[in-house]
């Protein structure tokens, strides 16, 4: 039998009685980098491949990061179809896309190669959520690699628990968060920041994000030593994925720099920035052959676009002046409106600059809920937030292919910044969709859809805390002078050409939900610092102009949203509500048109009953109370005759409940028999006289309404 590979191992003590170990040399030995991080029972394989060329004409870096859970690892088969693990879940895609914003700003500007980063968790503890160990084990399998890479980075998880900051707390112990936070870094700055809040303060998510970044050195340092035990990081490969030529950028430089930096100053709107900035360099393409420009073509558009990026970062930095001529924290005009949808049970329309989104909110039920059938999230969800990019919202033709990672990202910021601002589930017994389709963009269309969703939420009768807005902020730096300018409301150009997207959301209270990708290094506190104060204002400057068109949730829902009631009951009624088979609650739900659901909790049952119409909810209400009441001795109920026997008649008088009303109880005279006295599916008044105490059968009485006839005898008399 071969040994196993020794291998080489580094550890770090979390000070909660675990470590983190990565190991490496085990498993997966043909990628160009794997390891094995360690946790308790949580185990996470990470491996890195990257091509040693690249494909021609590429000026970026393809990096894939696709992060899966395995069944397996918790000890479950999967519920789809074919009980195997499919395409990734919007989980699964939203921890993928944490970890290659982390990655993708510390590969070398020139290296283009194809580059896939796999996370394959492979043992799990389920009170732990992994997803804050993912990024460390992304860079531990690039450090050992000889795959050029500026790191090492680490991402760690940072909650405030009972006022105490607290890394890589365990599920249950993030019931108690007023603060959670993913963070990445490298040993010197923060580069990713996503996270949810319970309308925090500034200086405390300032605090946090400090807080993490300690932990992210020492785990930055492990990363180190497990290549000092493997005799020193590998020398990166050598690459030439660049072919360039420094006369055409200097002449592109020269002939194109000051009419690009006018244009960019001119403050046009961005159809006619785009069409002024296209015509420049057609007319430089124009004055070259057609042999060198068939020869040079990318490199005349790759060069060109350097001079468009260093005018407008330029201008920026000189004179303040922005591509729409705003000032740095000025906030583009918005138009806000309530109700522009009637058919549907909550709308708004919000439009800020050229970004403009339409949502829609939908109330439904009980079985409305989404599943959700995923190794660490399994269960059932009351709150959903779509997010839709048509391709005519940037004037583009765009095929839909349904959502792809950018969708469901910018979906779940927002819905992690408007859920902390919801009513308990004992307030809003509804579960909720919101669909926010980006009619326009230009420009932090995430952040519109909060604003859209917070004003369609208030209109649909849902009572939020308060009004959610959300604004995104922008870096512009050099490192050589240490300038800086921080922007409000950034445009898709200031985007793309800066160093920061800073997203930032919350109510009039404090910060509900925030995401930041820097893609410079040397990012210092007071940025941040300054960055969330601007944005605090910004953020208050847009909730101000929405409160204007609606401030507080309609005081009713839509007379065409449906209603919800609930009914407590006891546990062992729960079977007679549903019957044998369903026959019970099914029939229910035909006769009065309703739906009706039942949920076990703590000993109890829920009965849930939604409809449209209010007879309808009446109705089902006074049959399942029926059902689930209890007869009381001496109490009058009117039921219904089941049965007619030579002794007398059953009596249906709650919904199930039988008893016998003798003959002898009919009337106060005597009656012989049977015959014509009831008809079946007659309705009787009677009285309950008695419950059997061995049987529990019960016995009804019509006489006992009716006055004796001595008592009639003298009434006439005294008469």
């Amino acid at each position: 039998m071969t040994n196993k590979p020794q291998g080489y191992r580094s550890s770090i003590d979390m000070g909660n009685g675990k470590s983190i170990q990565i190991e490496t040399g085990i498993l997966a030995k043909q990628a160009d980098g794997s390891v094995v991080l360690k946790y308790g029972e949580t185990m996470i394989l990470a491996t890195v491949v990257s091509n040693k060329e690249a494909k021609e004409n590429v000026d970026f870096l393809p990096l894939s990061v696709d992060y899966q859970e395995k069944f397996a690892s918790v000890g479950r088969i999967p519920g789809s179809f074919h009980r195997r693990e499919a395409k990734l879940t919007d989980y699964e895609v939203l921890i993928s896309r944490i970890v290659d914003r982390a990655l993708r700003p510390l590969f070398p500007n020139d290296y283009h190669a194809d580059t896939q980063v796999m996370l394959t968790l492979i043992s799990s503890d389920k009170n732990f959520p992994p997803d804050c160990l993912v990024g460390l084990a992304a860079s531990s399998a690039l450090m050992v690699s000889d795959i050029p890479f500026l790191g090492p980075i680490s991402e760690v998880r940072v909650a405030k628990i009972n006022d105490q900051l607290v890394i890589n707390p365990t599920e249950s112990e993030l019931v108690n968060a007023s603060m959670e936070l993913i963070v990445s870094g490298t040993e010197h700055d923060i580069n990713m920041v996503e996270g949810e809040c319970s309308e925090v303060s500034e200086a405390d998510m300032l605090e946090a994000l400090k807080y993490a970044h300690e932990a992210i050195k020492k785990q930055c340092k492990m990363q180190w030593e497990l290549c000092e035990q493997m005799g020193g990081r590998k020398p990166s490969r050598t690459y030439c994925h660049e072919k360039n030529d420094e006369t055409l950028k200097q002449h592109i430089w020269d002939s194109t720099y000051n009419k690009v930096y006018a244009v960019a100053k001119s403050g046009a709107p961005k159809s006619e920035r785009s069409a002024q900035f296209k015509a420049i360099v057609e007319e430089y393409m124009a004055n070259m052959s057609p042999e060198e420009l068939a020869e040079k073509s990318f490199l005349v558009k790759k060069y060109y676009h350097d001079v468009e990026k260093e005018a407008m970062r330029k201008m920026i930095l000189d004179e303040s002046i922005r591509l729409d001529g705003r000032k740095l924290d000025e906030v583009r005009p918005i138009w806000t409106e309530v109700g522009y949808l009637p058919a549907a049970h909550g709308s708004a329309v919000f439009s800020r600059g050229e970004t403009q989104s339409l949502t829609t909110v939908t109330l439904g039920g009980k079985l409305d809920e989404q599943l959700l059938d995923a190794p660490m999230l399994h269960g059932y969800s009351r709150l959903m937030l779509h997010y839709n990019f048509p391709g005519y919202s940037t004037g583009e033709v765009r095929p839909n292919r349904g959502p792809g990672r950018r969708e469901i990202g910018h979906g779940n910021l927002a819905l992690r910044g408007l859920k902390k601002a919801f009513p308990s589930d004992e307030e809003n017994p509804y579960v909720i969709r919101i669909v926010s389709d980006i009619l326009e963009s230009n420009g932090s269309s995430s952040m519109a859809t909060v604003c859209a969703g917070s004003l369609a939420l208030m209109d649909a009768g849902i009572k939020l805390k308060g009004g959610v807005s959300g604004v995104a902020m922008g870096l512009i730096s050099d490192e050589k002078t240490g300038q800086y300018k921080i922007l409000t409301d950034i445009l898709g150009d200031e985007d793309h050409l800066g160093d920061m997207d800073f997203k930032v959301v919350g109510t009039a209270k404090g910060i509900t939900a925030c995401q930041m990708d820097i893609k410079i290094n040397g990012l210092k506190w007071e940025m941040v610092f300054e960055a969330l104060e601007q944005a605090r204002k910004g953020r208050a400057h847009i909730l101000n102009e929405m409160n204007q068109t609606l401030s507080q949730a309609n005081n009713d829902y839509k007379p065409h949203a449906p209603r919800i009631e609930r009914i407590m009951i006891e546990k062992d009624q729960i079977g007679a509500v549903i019957g044998p088979g369903g026959k019970v609650i099914q029939g229910i739900q035909k006769e009065t048109n309703t739906t009706i659901s039942i949920t076990e909790v703590d000993n109890h049952g829920i009965v849930e009953i939604l409809s449209e119409n209010a007879d309808n909810m009446n109705a089902a209400m006074k049959i399942i109370k029926g059902i689930v009441a209890v007869p009381e001795v001496g109490q009058v109920y009117e039921g219904k005759v089941r049965s007619i026997v030579e002794f007398g008649a059953f009596i249906e008088i709650l919904p199930g409940k039988d008893g016998l009303l003798h003959i002898s109880e009919i009337d106060w005279k005597r009656i012989p028999k049977m015959d014509g006295v009831f008809k079946e599916g007659e309705m009787v008044k009677v009285k309950l006289i008695e419950i059997d105490k061995k049987t529990g059968k019960l016995r009804l009485s019509r006489k006992a309404l009716m006055p004796k006839p001595e008592q009639d005898e003298q009434q006439a008399q005294q008469s």
